[in-house]
């Protein structure tokens, strides 16, 4: 018997791979099985509509500005978006692509790499958040930090950085254990994200240290309100094992740019302050001196 190559679609179709051919404007010329099983669509269903169709809404635009390089010259070999399932979830897909001019198609091969980005994503957020509050760290505090001043001096939107330092929180971790204190902190951390609104910024920079970041705060007594709703939430008690506890905060406030044109004059000084704030009340807790009793003569 003499070999012969199968048809070429047999060959794609053993691929776990969606292959893709494409006219100028999209829409779809052939796809291979590979495509059905990893979205869903039978071929029949997809043939005739536009790819960008079945693109995440929030990847179209990317994937459109990607498609216009291809067709200018560039080979596409890493691409990733995301497509919407038939049966309507995301999956995620890394494409490698090339115009050809002389038929007039794009073609393209999807691998899909859901688990795969599930997995940078965890990473990303373990690398950026804080593993106990789940708030983020000081590092994705400073990555925000940085984007919100490049923000505010291009087009002159406020910023403040609020320094928060818990008082009393020591004497609760001495009082009933490490966990409870864990424990505390958690509750501390949800109260500060539910006094702020979506766009500010909390997180943990410390053992029992935060900031928080405010961007279109229009100077200082706007900045003093949020701060002292900070401390309002912390007014009811927090549960111990062994009964209520009170904890407050000292919360030192900087404001762009009149305290800071940069991120480590604004963190610097809002951390001075909250020290200030910290000795003055400090200072006003103190009982009096006692006054030396004069005995009449």
């Amino acid at each position: 018997m003499t070999a012969s190559l199968p048809p070429l679609a047999d060959l794609l179709d053993l691929l776990p791979d969606a292959v893709c051919v494409v006219d100028a404007e999209g829409r779809f010329l052939l796809v291979s099985s590979g495509f059905e099983r990893i979205l869903g669509y039978p071929r029949d269903e997809v043939l005739g509509l536009r790819t960008f169709d079945l693109v995440h809404p929030d990847d179209r635009e990317a994937t459109i500005e990607a498609a216009s390089q291809v067709m200018a010259g560039a080979i596409q070999r890493h691409f990733r978006n995301r497509y919407v399932h038939k049966a309507g979830h995301s999956v995620d897909i890394q494409w490698s692509a090339r115009w050809h001019p002389e038929y007039g198609v794009r073609i393209a091969i999807g691998r899909e790499v859901t688990e795969l980005r599930q997995a940078e994503r965890e990473l990303e957020h373990r690398a950026s958040h804080d593993p106990l509050t789940g708030l983020p760290n000081r590092r994705r505090m400073q990555v925000e930090l940085g984007a919100q001043l490049s923000r505010a001096a291009r087009d002159g939107s406020g910023l403040a950085v609020l320094y928060v330092d818990l008082d009393g929180f020591k004497a609760a971790n001495d009082r009933a254990g490490h966990d409870a204190g864990d424990r505390l902190l958690c509750e501390v951390a949800a109260r500060l994200q539910q006094a702020l609104r979506q766009r500010d910024l909390v997180a943990r920079v410390g053992g029992d240290e935060f900031v928080v970041l405010l961007p279109g705060c229009e100077g200082l007594p706007a900045a003093r309100a949020v701060a002292d709703a900070l401390r309002a939430c912390m007014e009811r008690p927090f549960s111990l094992p062994d009964g209520p506890i009170n904890v407050d905060a000292s919360i030192g406030i900087a404001c762009h740019p009149g305290d800071g044109a940069s991120a480590d004059a604004l963190l610097a000084h809002a951390d001075r302050a909250m020290f200030e704030a910290k000795r003055q009340r400090a200072t006003q807790a103190a009982p009096a001196a006692p006054r030396l009793a004069t005995v009449p003569r």
